[in-house]
Order: C-alpha cells, then sequence, then structure tokens
C-alpha cells in the first residue's frame, strides 16, 4: 500500500547501529524479527519490521509513514471514520471513474518525474526527493502512488494467493529484500502529511473464481486516503501490475484504475472488513459482492459502461444466452466460447455490442468477452459462467464465420456504406439474394461464400457471388449450392497500397429451402472491368448443344464476342448493352472475349463457362 513506499530495497535490511538519523530506538538479533523506528526534525516517524528471509510469509507490509501528533489523554489518536459526506451512491452513476474530479494530464510532468525518482541512501532522502514536484496533498499521494507502481513488484508463486498477497516485494534495480509485513502505527497513520489507512479485506484478484464465496482470514489490503475533506481509495498492489495465471510470475503494468477509484467501482473486487470502508450509500453486502457481477478493470478502462445480464453465471433459453455492453464510444470486441471463437453472432453497435450464443450442446461453458477500446490489443473485459441444459441442435453455425457479423460503424469506417441489409442474417427462400452498398472512392472489396458441407471449397467459394460495380456502388449477386448457413465475407483494400485484402465484417445467410441447388457463377478475369455487368446468363455451367442468349454491359470496349466451337460476334444495342447468342454444340468450354482498341487484333478473355457433358 501507499504506506509502504519504500518496502523492499535491500539496504534497509543492513540497519544496524543508528538509523539515518542516529536515533536507533529499537534493535533484535539478525535472524529475529527487526522493528526500527526513527524521527525526523520534522516529525516524521518512520517504523520498519524486518523479517528474516526463512520466515513463514506474513499478509501484509510493514513499512508506514507517520506524523507525530498531539495525543489524547489515554495516548490514542485515530484517523476520523468515514461518515456521510464520505459515501458515494450506489450503483455507480456513470459520472467518473474517479471519486473526486481529476485531469490526469495534470499529472504528467509529476509521473514522470516520480517514476524515474531512484533510491539513493535511504527513506528520508526518497520521500524528500519524490516531494520535490508535489505541491498539494493530492500531488504528494500522487508522486508516492507513482513510486510504488514503478518500482515494488510482487510474486504470488510461493503461497499459490491472491494477485493481490503479497509476500515477496522486488524492487526495480533493489533485488528481492526479505518478506515483510504492513501494519499501522499508534500514533494517526499520515503518509508524509496526509492522512492515510490501511483497510484489510476480501478481493476478487488472481485466482478468484466466478461465484466464490469468501471466509476466514481476509486476503488482501488497501488504503484509504483523506483529500479534501473526505476519504478516497486507492490499491498500489494492483495498480503496479498484475499476475500471469499460468505462471503465477508478477508483471509490472501500470494500471491508473486503482487511484482514487469511485467506490461504487471498487466494490466489484474490494470487500473491507469494515463496511464503512466501502465509503457507499447503501453498503453492500458479502452476499451481494459474492453473487454480484465482477467487472475487470479493463471494462472500465476500455469504456464499458454497463452489461447485461448483471449475474455472472448465466442459463441460456431454448439453447440460446444472449449479452449485450454499453460503452461510451464505438470499439471492437471479440469473444471465446471455451476459448474458441465459435457459435456465437456478435454485432456491433454505435455504443456497444450484442452477442448471441449458440452452445452446441449440453454442458457449462467459460465465456469470455475482449475489448480493444483505444489501444491496438485486445484485453479481457467480462467473463460469464455459461450452463445450457438444452442446446439447439437447429442453429449450427459456419466454422468460418468470424465476428462481427453485419455491417456497423466498423465498417463504415472502412469505406462501405449505406448497406441495402443492415442487419447480420439474411434469410432467403429460393437459396438467392443481392446484397449492395455504397463503396467509398479507392476501395477494392472482395467477398467469398463459406458453408461447412457440400461444394463450397477454398477454388469455388468467390464462384457463388457475383460482384457488379457502378459508380459507387457495389452489387453482390448470392447463390447457394444447397440449403443451410453459409458466412458471406466482406474484405476491403486502398486501390493504391500494397497489402492484402482485411477482413471487415460477414452476413450469416440461412436458408431452409432443400430444393435449392444453384449452380457456380462465370468464372471472371482480371480484365473483367469494374464498372461492367452481366444480365445473362448468370450461371457458371450452361447447357449443352443449346442456343445461349447473352447480355453484358461492356465499358471501353471496341468488339466482344463469344468463343465456343465456332465464334458468334456480340452487337452494341442503342441501350448500351453488348448482346447476342452462342451455341453449346461440341464444346466443353465457352469464353466471353473483348478487343479494347479496334486499332489492336488481340482478344483478352474476360468470362468463362463451362458446358454440361451431354
Amino acid at each position: 500500500g501507499l504506506q509502504g513506499v519504500g518496502n523492499g530495497i535491500r539496504r534497509w535490511q543492513k540497519l544496524e547501529g543508528n538509523d539515518l538519523h542516529g536515533n536507533l530506538v529499537e534493535k533484535q538479533h539478525a535472524q529475529q524479527t527487526q522493528v526500527i523506528t526513527s524521527y525526523d526534525n520534522q516529525g516524521t516517524q518512520l517504523t520498519v519490521e524486518v523479517h528474516p528471509r526463512d520466515a513463514m510469509p506474513q499478509l501484509f507490509k510493514k513499512f508506514s509513514l507517520a506524523k507525530r501528533l498531539q495525543v489524547d489523554k489515554n495516548g490514542n489518536t485515530r484517523p476520523r471514520q468515514p461518515g456521510g459526506k464520505d459515501t458515494h451512491a450506489y450503483p455507480w452513476d456513470r459520472s467518473s471513474l474517479k471519486s473526486m474530479a481529476l485531469d490526469l494530464r495534470q499529472f504528467e510532468k509529476l509521473d514522470t518525474y516520480a517514476s524515474q525518482v531512484t533510491v539513493k541512501s535511504g527513506l528520508e532522502e526518497l520521500v524528500s526527493d519524490l516531494l520535490q514536484e508535489a505541491h498539494s496533498d493530492l500531488e504528494i499521494v500522487r508522486a508516492i502512488w507513482i513510486w510504488i507502481c514503478h518500482h515494488i513488484g510482487f510474486d504470488a508463486e510461493e503461497t499459490g494467493c491472491h494477485q493481490s498477497d503479497v509476500n515477496r516485494q522486488t524492487c526495480r534495480g533493489g533485488g528481492t529484500p526479505s518478506r515483510s509485513r504492513l501494519s499501522e502505527p499508534v500514533s494517526r497513520p499520515r503518509i508524509a502529511g496526509v492522512q492515510c489507512v490501511t483497510v484489510p479485506g476480501y478481493s476478487k484478484g488472481f485466482g478468484y473464481q466466478l461465484g466464490q464465496s469468501f471466509s476466514g482470514e481476509f486476503d488482501h489490503a488497501w488504503n484509504a486516503v483523506f483529500l479534501e475533506g473526505r476519504w478516497h481509495l486507492v490499491d498500489s498492489t494492483w495498480g503496479s501490475g498484475l499476475v500471469d495465471s499460468s505462471t503465477s510470475k508478477f508483471t509490472f503494468l501500470y494500471n491508473e484504475f486503482y487511484f482514487l477509484t469511485h467506490p461504487a467501482l471498487f466494490i466489484e473486487d474490494h470487500f473491507p472488513d469494515n463496511k464503512n470502508w466501502q465509503l457507499l450509500k447503501p453498503p453492500q453486502s458479502l452476499r451481494q459482492f459474492e453473487n454480484n457481477m465482477y467487472h475487470k478493470s479493463e471494462f472500465y478502462n476500455k469504456g464499458m459502461l454497463s452489461a447485461q445480464p448483471q449475474t455472472s453465471i448465466i442459463k441460456t433459453v431454448n439453447g440460446k444466452a444472449t449479452v449485450t455492453i454499453e460503452s461510451c464510444s464505438p470499439t471492437l470486441f471479440m469473444f471465446m466460447l471455451n476459448g474458441k471463437q465459435e457459435h456465437g453472432l456478435l454485432s456491433l453497435r454505435k455504443n456497444g455490442m450484442k452477442l448471441d450464443v449458440y452452445p452446441p450442446t449440453a454442458g457449462t461453458y467459460k465465456l469470455q468477452i475482449f475489448a480493444k477500446g483505444n489501444s491496438e490489443i485486445y484485453s479481457s473485459v467480462l467473463e460469464y459462467t455459461l450452463k445450457c441444459h438444452c442446446a439447439d441442435n437447429d442453429v449450427r453455425l459456419p466454422a468460418e464465420l468470424h465476428q462481427p457479423v453485419g455491417p456497423s460503424w466498423f465498417s463504415e469506417q472502412m469505406g462501405i456504406t449505406k448497406p441495402s441489409h443492415p442487419e447480420p442474417v439474411i434469410y432467403t427462400s429460393d437459396g438467392r439474394c443481392s446484397v449492395s452498398f455504397g463503396v467509398e472512392e479507392g476501395i477494392s472489396v472482395l467477398a467469398s461464400l463459406h458453408g461447412d458441407d457440400g461444394p463450397v471449397t477454398e477454388e469455388t467459394q468467390r464462384r457463388y457471388i457475383f460482384q457488379l460495380h457502378r459508380e459507387k456502388q457495389t452489387e453482390l449477386k448470392v447463390q447457394l449450392p444447397h440449403a443451410g448457413k453459409f458466412a458471406l465475407k466482406i474484405f476491403v483494400k486502398k486501390r493504391q497500397e500494397p497489402g492484402n485484402y482485411l477482413f471487415v465484417f460477414n452476413y450469416l445467410i440461412c436458408c431452409t429451402n432443400t430444393k435449392v441447388n444453384w449452380p457456380v457463377f462465370p468464372e471472371s478475369f482480371g480484365n473483367w472491368g469494374v464498372d461492367n455487368e452481366l444480365l445473362e446468363p448468370l450461371s457458371g455451367v450452361l447447357p449443352a448443344n443449346r442456343n445461349v442468349p447473352f447480355k453484358l454491359k461492356l465499358h471501353g470496349v471496341a468488339k466482344a464476342l463469344v468463343k465456343g466451337q465456332d465464334t458468334w460476334p456480340l452487337t452494341l444495342s442503342p441501350e448500351g448493352y453488348w448482346e447476342g447468342s452462342c451455341s453449346t454444340a461440341g464444346c466443353r468450354e465457352v469464353y466471353v472475349m473483348v478487343l479494347e482498341n479496334a486499332n489492336h487484333s488481340f482478344y483478352s478473355y474476360i468470362l468463362k463457362y463451362q458446358v454440361n457433358a451431354q
């Protein structure tokens, strides 16, 4: 905690004889616990308790700063207990993540300075150096908080305890000291003149399991600091980093969330021994703490506001469970069901998302939801235990259905606008559909169709889609090879930039008509112009021994013809269409070819058709 500002610096273990100011108050044998107390000229009291390296691990560090104060007739002084003016309304009013109005930009210079302060001769010099740039009680607390979060780490490996448990502290540049324990001095606890108390309690930290009950000894401690006439909450242990669940190793990763956290958010993972230190009205019971939805700090750091359902254990209804999240600004989401991105439809909303999950079988699942926020990294923001008593066997989503499903603010941001189908699911009764949308200038669009069975392979996944361009509009004509569910994937790329196409979103196309059996579209080649249009034949497989009519709109060509066993010219009609017919007798393939310049004699292939065997 903040009262343990200097704990973890190896040279402090070597205090023998006189202390920093020549005032040795108490010393014990080197292999026993040492309690050292010293005072400076301004009345600051320093108490350090040092345990030998092989001592049993203790729960709290003991290292504190306190001002010597006037005591009562019994020799006791105590901090003012929190009262009505300290409390905040519960539930959270969404006003701020902090318990007081803060502009974090005001701390930029101080944070940079405090994080770079190094330990020289001892604690007094450290505190003096830290406070050189601090000019208010708030800045004093901030400077010490920043130093702790950037210099003191914790190792949970030895006892398998919560992330919050402190059994070994590691100081950057200072080695690994013996275990130590934090407690309050007899006089009123202060940190460099600011009132500060240690608050023990239960926590939902490293190792916490959803729905877990709490009893017995407390597993964590944090601090309350008195600023601007009221109490505020901080947790420097969780502010400094996190413990990797796979290795139990601590990693420095600064977390602003736990500095002056709004009490209605702090209660989600911190339950104090004394309900008054919740700083809430009304206070929450331990049972409520156990049952309430646990939103990780990243939930709020990434700009989330609320989530439904509000219970950590959810059950499917008719094989389906729905989760919605509200965020303060648009952000990207993803999910995992038992570690895989399958069996769900995640659609983005302007301020949040909606997720429908369809577990494949009855059972208990772990549902994790991740958000990107303003960073380039997805972070876990929410976790549910999902119980499915009866799966819906009629809902089997394609394995290639990726997230998000349906157009959104993100697809608009990527250059796709005004979609003809704003919803994520498209239903078709005859196995055909047409999807259109605006495309910003300079953007190329690519689409592919994916299903779990039948003829849709990697080679043909683009042949069941025929893409048409009209000015700044793109139309995708889709024909399904059979009934079922398919993923229609949409990719984009800036024409002038190198690299691959980027996945933007997909539609889920559903068809229950078992009579559906559409063939592929004709294969198009590179010379098929962006603004060309095919009216007929749309089927890429032509009947044998038939005269087949052709009608196309082709731009910038001098001549056009169809080549089977013979060559059949197309003529340009007054309406601007190239029209004609071709006999499929005696051939297996038919090509549409164009001459782009009348002065040239070389024709280019633009379309290819297969002919059914006789």
